[in-house]
């Protein structure tokens, strides 16, 4: 099954503060290096958001057929100053199956519903 998740995060005043070469240096030392390390197993997708709302600045979109891979980037991503020093929060998480009504109707079709 692939999952697409939709992550929606927050940059706080602490990073706006913050140069943009700042920003970009603190993107490449400590977020990219991460997603980098599981992008063979998750793939992401970034969208700035703020412009169009207020419950969050941005979100990534997500694709994975492993959710463990998808737990351990976002483990490691709280372990990156970028969040544990107070950036960056996340908000909320969407997790949905693509096409799961089709892997579901031919698991009915080979003779069961669960595998």
């Amino acid at each position: 099954m692939t999952y697409g998740i939709v992550l929606t995060y927050t940059v706080t005043p602490r990073w706006l503060a913050l140069s943009r070469e700042q920003r970009n240096a603190m993107r490449a030392q400590h977020l990219e290096p991460v997603f980098a390390a599981y992008a063979d197993r998750v793939t992401a997708r970034f969208f700035d958001a703020e412009a169009f709302g207020g419950r969050f600045s941005d979100f990534a979109v997500l694709e994975t057929g492993d959710l463990g891979a998808y737990y351990f980037l976002i483990e490691a991503l709280r372990d990156t100053p970028v969040i544990a020093e107070g950036y960056l929060t996340f908000n909320d998480v969407f997790l949905g199956v693509e096409d799961g009504f089709l892997e579901y109707e031919q698991a009915l079709a080979a003779g069961g519903g669960a595998r």
